[in-house]
């Protein structure tokens, strides 16, 4: 169905779509909308936790058709349509030995992913998708075309840059790439879940002074991957998600410490194909679950974080349901948290804590262990979110995820492109006024 989305907990029904093919459509259905004064939604890859990509009763800017890619292998670039997601991407860019720093999980749309930051698994190396933007085509409200730069709009370019959708729809974005294989070094490392102090206190100790080459990504659910032993499935698991971002040879002695933090299950540590990588984790997220997510940025891990993290993060009812623990740090401090509209270059860890569920019954237990869950680490964290990974239901969520001075310069700038709010459909900054 055209109003389906990834998460199957949104319902919400447009009275039309925009099935554009190009920037001539978009700027007609921006223009459609002013004079009809419809709500604008805007859908990109689709894969769409708060539901944003539709609009109750309004039109949809629909962008999943607009699929093209296009690498140039000597100025290591990229072309790339907001349709696309990073399986796409990851295809093409891999014939040629590189890759977009972008993402965990293939069926992420590329679109909605870059405008709110890009964390992924090349990131302590390379920084965040955001870093390799080099322009963007941006329709604006008005129905004009406008390319966005550093030197030709500066303002536009940094609040593309973290700041999602709310200053235009942007139908091609330029990127630079970085070297990636093919093959790299990387897997999953499984622990009980009742070793969790000890690996999480261990884990700290050595991601602190990890290289940048190395991103780690922590996984506390069910243990669910068909490559462990059948004694372990539905067991709950702490996994160390992990890929060395550098020449596959030297992987093993790079990640070797992994199986020092504590009893391993199972390991599933090898050379694979990027593409390979990246995919690893589609099975745990599927299109078609009933989802609801809560997310903090956290300094390093102190004891009482663990301790609250060892109580809660294995107390849901789903065998779906999971949270994750992302490592930040490395590459993506080397710039400033003024340089873009990514707030969180300072974190150490970003959290971000998943129900998810095939049952209405076991998705609303699971909220409110969502909830209980986010609350029990608030002391714990740095007071900032991931825009990325703000759910539907709280409309303050872009002020806690860019704070007051960084909220205040992106509404002044929303009131130069998009004064009237018509890109209201996201986590909306208002515009100045």
């Amino acid at each position: 169905m055209a109003a389906s989305i990834w998460n199957a907990a949104i319902d919400k029904r447009p009275a039309l779509f925009a099935r554009c093919t190009g920037a001539a459509d978009v700027m007609a259905a921006i223009r459609f909308a002013r004079e009809h004064d419809l709500e604008v939604a805007v859908r990109s890859g689709g894969h769409n936790v708060a539901g944003t990509a539709l609009s109750e009763g309004g039109l949809v800017i629909d962008l999943q058709l607009m699929k093209g890619l296009r690498v140039d292998p000597e100025r290591r670039t990229l072309l790339a349509e907001p349709g696309v997601r990073l399986g796409d991407v990851d295809h093409e860019t891999e014939a040629f030995g590189l890759a977009l720093a972008s993402g965990i999980n293939s069926e992420t749309g590329l679109a909605g992913l870059a405008l709110g930051g890009g964390i992924g698994w090349q990131m302590r190396r390379y920084g965040l998708t955001i870093d390799h933007l080099v322009s963007a085509d941006v329709v604006t409200a008005d129905g004009a075309l406008v390319r966005a730069t550093a030197g030709a709009t500066p303002d536009l370019f940094w609040a593309l840059r973290g700041g999602g959708g709310n200053f235009g729809v942007v139908t091609a974005f330029e990127f630079d790439l970085v070297e990636a294989g093919p093959e790299v070094y990387g897997g999953v490392v499984l622990y009980a879940a009742e070793h969790a102090r000890d690996v999480l206190r261990a884990y700290s100790d050595w991601a602190s002074d990890a290289p940048e080459e190395v991103t780690t990504i922590l996984l506390l659910r069910r243990n669910a991957f068909p490559w462990a032993p059948p004694e372990t499935l539905g067991r709950p698991i702490l996994g160390v998600g992990a890929l060395y971002a550098g020449p596959a040879g030297s992987g093993p002695g790079a990640l070797a410490p992994l199986a020092r933090l504590g009893p391993t299950l199972a390991s599933s540590l090898q050379v694979r194909r990027f593409s390979q990588h990246q995919s690893m984790l589609d099975a745990s997220a599927p299109a078609g679950r009933f989802y609801y997510w809560k997310s903090h940025y956290m300094p390093a891990l102190s004891e009482a974080a663990i301790d609250v993290i060892a109580e809660h993060a294995w107390r849901f009812q789903s065998p779906y349901s999971f949270t994750l623990l992302s490592h930040m740090g490395g590459a993506i401090r080397r710039l400033s948290d003024d340089d873009t509209a990514f707030t969180g270059r300072g974190a150490e860890f970003t959290i971000n804590i998943n129900s998810a569920a095939t049952e209405l019954e076991l998705h609303e237990l699971d909220r409110a262990w969502v909830r209980e869950w986010f609350q029990a680490l608030k002391p714990h964290s740095t007071g900032g979110v991931y825009v990325n990974f703000i759910s539907e239901d709280d409309p303050e969520g872009a002020r806690a995820a860019y704070g007051k001075a960084k909220y205040d310069r992106l509404a002044a700038i929303k009131a130069v492109y998009d004064p009237n709010n018509v890109f209201r459909g996201n986590q909306n900054i208002k515009p100045a006024r």
